[in-house]
Parts: structure tokens; C-alpha cells; sequence
């Protein structure tokens, strides 16, 4: 594992060459953040199923991040027949069973800098072929983590970009403040009264939790102030209006999911960012 640091926190990173058995098909392997501490608090994000030291690849934890090989609705994005690539990732196969299996790994290399690390693949498999950079960087209380994509296909690279941030609960509950003119269906797991979004009770356990859209206003890009049991407030933002935001929670962790439809002809680069700013510890 990697790690990037200063006087008040410590960002640890998976090492997409050694740490095998936390990486998987669904989060992209470098730039993997795989928790943040503070140097006074101890851990600040959770996952859906914290405690657990041994959480499934599927689930994961800290601030993850993820392009779709799938959409949610089951529809192939980067796929062709039964072999397809899951960018950061590598060459993916179904087996008999019909299970999505890792082939063969991208490769990365990886370069640390003073409060930044680089991750850089460049993969072809299956007819695609992109080239990946993922920065990560630390600057007093704000954490950045920015995507630099590169369609080297000779045809269109159409797919899904989400981030999976797992926030921690107080109490199993969490207070959201979003942009003014969110809207949310009714729904049996929040509410939503005027900007502040709450839960309607505290799950139970792991496999107790909802999920659905946020409706952001046209054009906003996402800013959205969460309350933390250890710190003042947590902020995510980022530097796009998503296509879509989806929320979801369980008995341990809430995340609020920005996607980025991409549609990059050959030969284009793609840049976005998240970002998130920790606030004082309490």
C-alpha cells in the first residue's frame, strides 16, 4: 500500500501490483483510495461493511472510484461478445457460470510526489485501447482526485464514470446539505426538505439500506456538505454537472455517487475532478 501524507492526515492508496486481494472488476486499481486518517481522529470514511479489516472487492471501502463496463441496468458498455475491458482495471471474460473473471491486469506505473501520487496505464484489450492517468492530492485538509482519460481507439469510447465515496454515519444516521433546487422522489429511505437531506430511520444492518437518484438542477455541478462523527463537516465537489447522482446506505456508510456519461472520439482526452475537503475535528 502507498501512502501520501502531511502533519494532519495520511491518505493510504492500494498498490495495483501487490494488493490483489482488495482490488477486483468493479473499482479502478490506481488511484485506489483506500481510506484517509487523521493523525488525531483515525479512520474518516467507512464502507458498507466497516469494521471489517477484510471487506469483498464488490464493496470495498474509502473513496473508490469506477468505470462502468455495465450500466446498472445490466447493458454492455465496454464490452464485445463475451470478452470486455474495465478501464483501470484490465481484460475481463464470464466464466461457465456466468461470472465477469480479471483475464489479465493493466499495467501501471506509479509516481509519487510531494503530497501527489501519479498512476498511469496505458491498455488495449479487446479492441479498445486508452490511455489512463489518475492523480491523487493532499493539500492541508483537501483531498483531489482527478481522472485524465485518452480514447486511443480508432472508434468512440462510450462508457460510465462513478465515484463511490463511503461517508461515516453518527449514530447509523447523517445529515446532507445539497445545492439549492435538488429534488428527490418519495422513497422509503430519506427525506429531503428543502436542501437538507436526512435519513427516514437508521438501518439495521448490512443488507438494510436503500438507494436513488438525486435530482441536482441543470448544469450544477455537485457541492454537498455531509455531517461526520469525528469532524466539524466533510464537503464533495466536483468539477462537472454528473449525468446522474445516485445515494445509497446501509447500517455503516452512506455514499452519494456522481456519474459522468463520456463519449470520446479518438484521439480526445477527458479531464474531471472530485474533490474533498475535511473539516476541523471536533
Amino acid at each position: 500500500m502507498f501512502s501520501i501524507e502531511n502533519d494532519q492526515l495520511v491518505v493510504d492508496l492500494l498498490n495495483p501490483a501487490t494488493d490483489r486481494e482488495r482490488l477486483g472488476t468493479r473499482y479502478c486499481h490506481g488511484g485506489y483510495i483506500w481510506q484517509v486518517r487523521s493523525r488525531r481522529a483515525g479512520p474518516l470514511f467507512t464502507g458498507p461493511q466497516w469494521p471489517s479489516a477484510t471487506p469483498t472487492t464488490f464493496n470495498g471501502q474509502g473513496l473508490p472510484e469506477s468505470f462502468r463496463h455495465h450500466s446498472r441496468s445490466g447493458q454492455p458498455l465496454t464490452w464485445k461478445g463475451d470478452r470486455g475491458v474495465a478501464l483501470g482495471i484490465g481484460e475481463l471474460a464470464r466464466n461457465a457460470t456466468g461470472e465477469i473473471e480479471l483475464v489479465s491486469p493493466c499495467t501501471w506505473s506509479v509516481t509519487h510526489h510531494s503530497g501527489r501520487m501519479d498512476f498511469h496505464t496505458v491498455h488495449s484489450a479487446v479492441g479498445f485501447h486508452y490511455d489512463l492517468v489518475r492523480t491523487v492530492q493532499l493539500v492541508d485538509r483537501t483531498l483531489t482526485s482527478t481522472s485524465q482519460l485518452t480514447n486511443l481507439s480508432d472508434s468512440p469510447l462510450a462508457l460510465q464514470w462513478f465515484a463511490h465515496p463511503f461517508f461515516a454515519l453518527t449514530d447509523r444516521l447523517i445529515d446532507v446539505r445539497l445545492p439549492e433546487g435538488t429534488t428527490l422522489q418519495e422513497n422509503p429511505g430519506y427525506t429531503l426538505t428543502g436542501r437538507e437531506l436526512r435519513f427516514k430511520r437508521r438501518f439495521e444492518h448490512e443488507r438494510d439500506g436503500h438507494m436513488d437518484l438525486l435530482h441536482l438542477p441543470a448544469g450544477q455541478r455537485l457541492v454537498a456538505r455531509l455531517s461526520h462523527p469525528a469532524l466539524d463537516h466533510i464537503e464533495v465537489s466536483t468539477d462537472f454537472s454528473p449525468s446522474e447522482t445516485v445515494i445509497w446506505a446501509n447500517d455503516a456508510t452512506f455514499s452519494i455517487e456522481p456519474y459522468r456519461a463520456l463519449h470520446i472520439p479518438h484521439g480526445k482526452t477527458e479531464t474531471w475532478s472530485i474533490t474533498y475537503r475535511l473539516g476541523k475535528e471536533s
